[in-house]
């Protein structure tokens, strides 16, 4: 028999109170810590519009994505090159992962990986 905890009586809408409230403290907590986000900001829509040129370049298929698809991708990139800064074999494999379109289900090859890698740093986070 599980111990009853006392969330049971309040619900669902107590518990996910309870977690956003948490997740806030958590928040505060690291805001003063020196913590740093893992996500590059949002480009301006001229840095957009060339990032999405710069991948329509490397395979035209890309524009079958949304540019905010596109960038969003580019950004979760941009947190693997500041987790990973020396391992490129990594980097390439999860661009290849990230970088998908109806007709590459499974990503591009390594080799346009590695120009999507570079496209990304170039103009999502060149500074990590």
């Amino acid at each position: 028999m599980a111990a009853f905890t006392g969330d049971d009586e309040k619900g669902p809408q107590a518990a996910a109170a309870k977690d956003s409230a948490s997740s806030q403290a958590s928040a505060t907590a690291t805001a003063g810590s020196g913590y740093v986000s893992s996500l590059p900001p949002k480009p301006n829509a001229a840095v957009a519009a060339s990032y999405v040129a710069d991948l329509v370049e490397i395979d035209p298929d890309m524009a079958t994505k949304s540019a905010d698809t596109l960038v969003s991708r580019g950004r979760n990139q941009c947190s693997s090159i500041r987790e990973w800064p020396d391992d490129q074999a990594k980097l390439i494999k999860l661009a290849q992962y990230r970088f998908t379109t109806p007709k590459h289900p499974a990503g591009f090859s390594l080799a346009k990986a590695e120009k999507i890698l570079a496209v990304v740093h170039e103009r999502i986070c060149p500074t990590w």
